[in-house]
């Protein structure tokens, strides 16, 4: 057992012992020589260090702290020659772990150097190289040195990118627009690099451009009015109306994107920078290889390209265009729609009218082909007068309807020629168009190609066997369909109309008749050429005093002498009564029965 030594002088040791032997001075030299191999870090800063081993999961960092650092290795995949004494820029996140550790990351390092590389980008206006990851919505995504940045469509190329596919995985050069700090988000352009170099390219085609210069483009968007042409670097716009001499309905007809074409220079606005071109004034144009024997009488075929409201247009040749006017399709006088006789894309033959080759107009006829039924030779006695057809109605009118016979033969029924019985404002009261209609041919005159027709006339006039029904006098019943002012409309029987006047309307009980009532009416007048029937109700129960009334008139008149007195039983109310028995229309009758009252009178005085 060792021997404790009491009152052992420690100082004295210390003096004796390593470093012992250094002065106050010579310890603070060595201090300062000590300190100034180590490196002063602060945490989140990006600083150099250096290879000094690298393991099969790390790489060790000597960055001059007290302690080494270490990185993931798999933070150095874009170093895969990394060796020991290279020198890289990691990021300090942690200057001492809870294992005395120093914690680095080249990750991070990166990224914070990239986003310095971004904003400054975005301040000086430098360029910017990334790669291409994927595609989205709108655009790309771009990997700028670990920090990823959105690429838009329209920022990628001067023309339309109708594949964004084939960008992924490219490098590309770009600049930053747009930064939002707040969600950390990058906007970049592509085209800006390019419109750069394009600028120089466009004064110099602006400066030397000249109508009638012929440049070649390369179509880059197309619309449903033309299209627009890149001249590499400044845009033209190529009409519709200028692609073709034929008609087009649309540029994809012809064209197609991104194809490269000979364009003339139509026109140019330097003030707006706007460049008018022309394809089709590369060709000749197409009036001048029309046939010198082609005029007015040749026949012609064609496609029928535009359909109008007044006609139609027939593209012979491309470019070569004819009217055919709505009235030169058809004989027929009742102009109609040209859809009715000819639909776009028809392929038709027709005849040429007229021929302006200056103007470049032609007029075309379909109907010249066919013959004009109105010159045929059995015309006049297939349509004589009497003749009885079958037609279609084609128009309603305020004074009657017109009726097709047949293609090109049109005919007018009067209102008045539809009914015997009934009084018909209107045609529609009784047809409607696209019926069909028997009529009877009244008059013909072929050289103003008119024709009367009637559809009545194809039964015998009623009103011939009316006069002997409804004769003056008579009574039958009728119903009031319709009243005003001026009187009533009455509904008798075999559905003939008569007319009341508003004083033959009383009734007996001193009220007037109504409409919708069922009475008795008397025949008080009746004209079969007019077919007019008047009628009264008072005439009914006051047909005594009204033959009173007139026989006394009479009596003035004719004063006579010399008659016998009437016998009993007879006179005046016996002979009205039996004259009521019999009919008051039979003017024979009336006058004997007057004489024979007159003579009584006269006896009696």
């Amino acid at each position: 057992m060792a021997e404790v030594v009491d009152n052992f002088d420690w100082d004295n040791v210390s003096a004796n012992a390593f470093g012992g032997n250094y002065t106050a001075e010579q310890r603070a030299e060595m201090e300062q020589m000590y300190s100034s191999t180590l490196t002063t870090v602060q945490e989140e800063e990006v600083i150099k260090g250096t290879v000094v081993g690298i393991t099969d999961r790390d790489v060790i960092l000597n960055i001059g702290f007290k302690s080494d650092g270490l990185v993931p290795l798999s933070e150095f995949r874009d170093l895969p020659e990394l060796k020991v004494g290279d020198e890289v820029e990691v990021f300090i996140e942690d200057q001492e772990d809870q294992n005395g550790q120093l914690i680095l990351s080249r990750k991070k390092a990166k990224i914070k150097q990239a986003w310095k590389s971004i904003y400054d980008a975005l301040e000086n206006d430098t360029v910017l190289e990334g790669v291409v990851k994927r595609r989205t919505k709108g655009g790309l995504i771009m990997d700028l040195d670990g920090v990823e940045a959105f690429l838009p469509g329209s920022q990628i190329d001067v023309k339309p990118i109708r594949d964004f596919d084939i960008y992924v995985g490219r490098r590309m050069e770009v600049k930053v627009v747009k930064i939002n700090a707040a969600f950390d988000n990058v906007v970049v352009s592509h085209k800006v690099l390019i419109e750069k170099d394009l600028e120089k390219q466009r004064e110099a085609i602006l400066n030397n451009l000249e109508k009638g210069q012929i440049l070649e483009g390369v179509i880059k968007n197309m619309t449903n009015f033309g299209v627009f042409i890149d001249l590499g670097g400044v845009d033209g716009l190529l009409h519709i109306t200028d692609i073709s001499w034929g008609r087009i309905a649309h540029p994809s007809e012809v064209l197609q994107l991104d194809q490269k074409l000979n364009i003339v220079v139509l026109d140019f606005d330097e003030a707006k920078k706007r460049i008018s071109l022309g394809l089709k004034q590369l060709t000749p144009h197409p009036w001048d290889s029309l046939p010198a024997d082609m005029g007015v009488g040749s026949k012609v075929k064609g496609r029928i390209v535009n359909v109008a409201d007044y006609g139609a247009f027939m593209e012979i040749i491309p470019g070569v265009e004819g009217l055919i006017h709505v009235s030169e399709m058809s004989w027929s006088q009742h102009l109609r729609n040209p859809q009715d006789f000819i639909k776009q894309g028809d392929v038709v033959e027709a005849q040429i009218l007229t021929l302006d080759r200056e103007d470049r107009k032609m007029s075309l006829g379909i109907k010249q082909l066919t013959e004009d039924p109105w010159t045929r030779g059995d015309f006049a006695t297939k349509y004589a007068v009497g003749t009885n057809h079958n037609g279609l109605v084609r128009n309603l009118t305020n004074f009657g309807l017109f009726v097709e016979l047949e293609e090109g033969v049109d005919g007018l029924v009067h209102v008045s020629d539809l009914s015997w019985t009934k009084k018909i404002k209107h045609p529609s009261e009784v047809v409607k168009v696209g019926d069909r209609l028997d009529v009877v041919v009244l008059e013909l005159d072929v050289a103003n190609r008119r024709l009367a027709l009637g559809h009545k006339q194809l039964e015998e006039n009623p009103w011939d066997t009316f006069q002997t029904v409804f004769t003056p006098g008579s009574v039958h019943k009728a119903t009031i369909t319709e009243k005003t002012d001026r009187g009533a409309v009455l509904e008798l029987p075999y559905g003939i109309e008569g007319f009341a006047y508003p004083k033959s309307l009383g009734k007996e009980d001193g009220s007037q008749a109504e409409n919708g009532e069922t009475l008795d009416f008397r025949v008080v007048e009746f004209s079969k050429d007019d077919r007019r029937v008047v009628l009264s109700h008072s005439a009914v129960y006051n047909q005594q005093a009204e033959e009173d009334t007139r026989n006394s008139k009479f009596a003035k008149k004719k004063p006579t002498t010399g008659s016998a007195a009437p016998a009993a039983g007879e006179g005046k109310v016996a002979d009205l009564k039996k004259a009521e028995k019999s009919t008051l229309g039979d003017l024979d009758a009336l006058s004997a029965l007057r004489d024979k009252m007159l003579g009584n009178e006269q006896g009696a005085e």
